[in-house]
C-alpha cells in the first residue's frame, strides 16, 4: 500500500481531526503546527503568534481508497474558505485556512478544486483559502491528539459553529 500525505489548516486542529479520521483509506490523522519559522514549536509558542505557524492536521492516506481530490473536497466542507482571519470562534493567523501541498500534482488538484468552488457560486464572499507549499510539520503535544475521543463533550460544543456552517452551505452533509 503506497501512502501519501495531505496537510490542511482550518482553525483549531481539534475540530479538523474527526471529519477525516474514520474514512476508508485514512491511515492516521495528527494534529500539529506548520508553515512557520520556529523548529519544534510548543503550543504556547504558537499561541504567542510569533512563530508563523498555523494549527493544522496531517493526514496519511491510501490514494487508491480515498483520493487527494476527495480529501480537498471534504476540506471545503469542514473549513470556511471565505474567512482568512481565522475559523469560526478561533481567530488569528494561527487559525487561517490553508491547503499545504506536497507536490505539483497536489497543487494542481487543490487549485482546480478551488476554481470549481469559486465557480459554483456557493458562497457570496471570495474564496480566500491559500494554497502553499508544505513546510515541516511538527506534531502537537500528545494531549492535543485525538481530542474528540478524549473529551467528546467539549469537542461537540466546539463543533457547533462548524455544524452551522455545514448546514448553511452544504446542507449539513459531509462526505
Amino acid at each position: 500500500m503506497a501512502m501519501d500525505t495531505a496537510i490542511f489548516a482550518g482553525g483549531c486542529f481539534w475540530c479538523m481531526v474527526e471529519p477525516f479520521d474514520s474514512l476508508p483509506g485514512i491511515e492516521k490523522v495528527r494534529s500539529g503546527y506548520t508553515g512557520g519559522h520556529v523548529e519544534n514549536p510548543t503550543y504556547e509558542e504558537v499561541c504567542s503568534h510569533t512563530t508563523g505557524h498555523t494549527e493544522a492536521v496531517k493526514i496519511w492516506f491510501d490514494p487508491e481508497k480515498f483520493s487527494y481530490r476527495d480529501l480537498v473536497d471534504l476540506y471545503w466542507q469542514v473549513a470556511d474558505p471565505t474567512d482568512a482571519t481565522g475559523q469560526f470562534a478561533d481567530r488569528g493567523d494561527t487559525y487561517r485556512p490553508v491547503i499545504f501541498v506536497n507536490s505539483d500534482e497536489q497543487r494542481k488538484i487543490a487549485e482546480e478544486s478551488k476554481k470549481d468552488l469559486e465557480a459554483s457560486s456557493r458562497f457570496d464572499k471570495p474564496i480566500v483559502t491559500s494554497i502553499e507549499d508544505a513546510k515541516p510539520f511538527y506534531d502537537a503535544e500528545e494531549y492535543h491528539q485525538d481530542f474528540y475521543k478524549k473529551d467528546p463533550f467539549r469537542e461537540a460544543m466546539m463543533m457547533v459553529p462548524r455544524k452551522r456552517y455545514q448546514a448553511q452551505y452544504w446542507g449539513g452533509q459531509v462526505i
